[in-house]
């Protein structure tokens, strides 16, 4: 049985604009769509399946993206969420439990690119947090067991195996956030220059 893609909810009360970035991004991934911020709530309480990234519209009618995402953390829902609005962003946000802030209009490969860097995060977490358990497990092996028994032992070669492979993933979801700080860091040195 083949994995399932990621499922991304959109949360716009925009229908048109909420149905664009669902084929934007349609290719790539599930996509759900939620015209309202209680629609939004509904749709992840009767989720069957777990929802991996959210875009999140900030100003709707009736309850608003703010409480939305208020809401989506009391509630203990593990997922990334991105802040995709035309309200300009003040130190308000800082107190705000979102991953990344888009401000309107967006194209879709910002809007492509935004999922991408949200469900990596959303990985890496979870990679570091097996990565650091098994690497424990390796030392209190190695602290107890002859180098020979743990030569001989198929389930202690596919521990350290694992361990390899977290360790790749971690160097190369860090090798892509430096890459993102050197071009923000650009970015901003172009801003010197043409001030």
């Amino acid at each position: 049985m083949s994995e399932q893609p990621p499922l991304v909810l959109v949360v716009e009360d925009e229908p048109d604009l909420a149905d664009l970035y669902a084929a934007w991004l349609g290719d790539e991934y599930r996509v759900r769509t939620a015209y309202g911020g209680h629609e939004a709530l509904d749709q992840l309480d009767e989720a069957d399946d777990e929802v991996d990234a959210i875009l999140l519209d900030r100003r709707m009618p009736g309850l608003s993206g703010d409480e939305v995402l208020t809401a989506v953390r009391d509630r203990g829902i593990d997922c990334r969420v991105a802040m995709v609005t035309a309200v300009e962003p003040d130190f308000d946000i800082l107190e705000m439990g979102f991953d990344d802030y888009l401000v309107k209009p967006v194209t879709s490969d910002t809007l492509r690119e935004t999922v991408e860097g949200l469900l990596r995060r959303g990985e890496y977490d979870s990679e570091v947090q097996e990565l650091f358990s098994l690497t424990s497990k390796k030392a209190m092996l190695e602290s107890e067991k002859s180098a020979s028994d743990l030569a001989d032992n198929e389930e202690y070669q596919r521990l350290t195996d694992r361990i390899t492979e977290l360790r790749e993933q971690a160097d190369e979801s860090r090798d892509a956030v430096a890459t993102n700080d050197e071009d923000y860091e650009k970015l901003f040195q172009d801003f010197d220059t043409d001030a």
